[in-house]
């Protein structure tokens, strides 16, 4: 990835994702001291790069439905296979309604405050076909309609996420309630502070004017996902007959489906936050390969180490681990250093999953926490590590050093783990007042997709 000229566009791209810009109207004439080739400048748009960023979005939204879909569907008991489905559908349609009439605007408004984007762009307002988003070369844009389009579908795919906590024992209305609450108060504050040129995070305010790392969403979409995923399988309580019932995953080629239209999807997700068709996309991608990598044959040999054998569902646990700890490390790290992250990410998800969960006694059905919580935080504090050129990464910021940079990225950790953890637990609470987390014992025995929807997966 080039670097940029000034010390403000060097922290854009070492950020990895500097939303700022994307926020402001790039057709905004300039001050009149303003050189008139700048203004020219400032409206140069590639068709090449909006392509991408149409294809790359697209991409995102293929790994929420079906991918992300199938992947919970699998895992589940068949009696439940049509809720998990329904679930990502309607948290995928209800996000995007949400984004438009004031996601954006909250998440990327133009507000100087460092913790939300305020209200000008309620409803979209301002944004036409010939609105501009500046991308992180100076002078190069998109349009900003394909920036939302691109920013909606993470917020998307991260309420989606958590619902694997607690797959198999939740009232659909308590999903969507709490998809609502928990995107307004929780996803779209913490967009900004970790992507918004005036954010906490990305300002560097958070650790002494040192921009904190994330690329594609390390902080803002695992780890944010994670936490409250952990704190939902706590609150939501346990499968009723967990430990006594089978529980086996119904269709494990279901899930590797789902897992392998995840990988592919994840280029989208990863080089399309390059925001241009350039080699910043192109490391993007390869380290989106060779982190996933590392991961799925680390999990398999720590598998086989341990179990004697290594099974489908480790290999697709480890695909996912990797793919999510190289998210906020993918446009700033080296090849080799994306697989050394994986492999390590999917080390420490493995003993989350396979140590820590069994001893506490927490009921995470599907490892929400203890894949994406968990390998987002190694992600995000490895990146730190591996964006070292001695590494292979494109180096750090200017005055910057090791130790600092990885003092930023905890920091930033903590404060997601910290906000996102308390308010996610208010919400379940809320939740649980205004509609109720957990069906009946006799529905959750039936089945929720009797229970709910009315209609089965599979019929003998």
């Amino acid at each position: 990835m080039r670097l940029l000229k000034t010390s403000a566009l060097a922290a854009l791209t070492n950020a990895g994702f500097a939303l700022a810009a994307f926020a402001q109207d790039a057709g905004l004439a300039p001050a009149p001291e303003t050189a008139p080739a700048a203004a020219a400048v400032a409206q140069e748009m590639n068709k090449g790069d909006v392509a991408w960023m149409l294809i790359s979005t697209v991409l995102v939204l293929f790994m929420i439905l079906p991918g992300l879909a199938l992947f919970y569907g699998g895992l589940v008991r068949a009696k439940n296979m049509l809720s998990v489905l329904m679930q990502c559908v309607m948290i995928t349609s209800i996000v995007i309604i949400i984004y438009v009439l004031y996601g954006y605007s909250f998440a990327f408004g133009g507000s100087t405050s460092a913790f939300w984007g305020g209200t000008a762009k309620l409803f979209l307002a301002g944004i036409g076909t010939d609105t501009m988003a500046a991308t992180f070369t100076d002078g190069v844009v998109i349009p900003e309609l394909v920036f939302i389009c691109f920013q909606m579908t993470f917020a998307c795919i991260t309420p989606a996420l958590i619902v694997g906590a607690f797959a198999e024992r939740i009232k659909f209305s308590a999903v969507v309630l709490f998809t609502i609450l928990w995107v307004t108060i929780v996803y779209f504050p913490v967009a900004h502070m970790v992507w918004d040129a005036n954010g906490l995070i990305f300002t560097g305010a958070h650790a002494g004017g040192v921009a904190a790392l994330d690329f594609a969403g390390g902080t803002v979409v695992h780890i944010n996902a994670g936490i409250a995923a952990l704190v939902g399988s706590f609150l939501v309580g346990k499968r009723t007959g967990l430990g006594r019932d089978n529980m086996a995953p119904h269709s494990m080629t279901l899930t590797m489906v789902g897992a392998a239209i995840l990988w592919v999807g994840w280029f989208g997700f990863n080089a399309g936050s390059n925001l241009e068709a350039n080699g910043g996309a192109a490391l993007a991608m390869i380290n989106t390969f060779t982190a996933t990598a590392g991961a799925a044959v680390a999990w398999a040999v720590i598998e086989s180490m341990a179990r004697g054998k290594a099974s489908m569902l480790g290999a697709v646990s480890g695909i996912v681990a990797g793919l999510v700890a190289v998210t906020p490390a993918a446009g700033v790290v080296g090849p080799v250093g994306a697989i050394v992250l994986g492999a390590i990410a999917s080390a420490a998800c493995y003993f989350f999953v396979a140590v820590v969960k069994p001893k506490v006694g927490y009921d995470d059905s599907l490892d929400v926490f203890g894949i994406h919580g968990v390998g987002g935080i190694v992600g995000a504090i490895g990146t730190g590590v591996f964006v070292s050129s001695s590494l292979g990464g494109i180096g750090f910021a200017e005055g910057v050093t090791m130790g600092g940079q990885v003092y930023s990225q905890v920091v930033a950790v903590l404060i997601t783990i910290v906000y996102g953890g308390i308010v996610s637990a208010i919400l379940y609470k809320v939740v649980d007042l205004v509609v109720g987390l957990r069906p009946t014992v006799e529905q959750e025995r039936e089945g929720l997709d009797l229970a709910y929807h009315g209609e089965v997966a599979y019929h003998s």
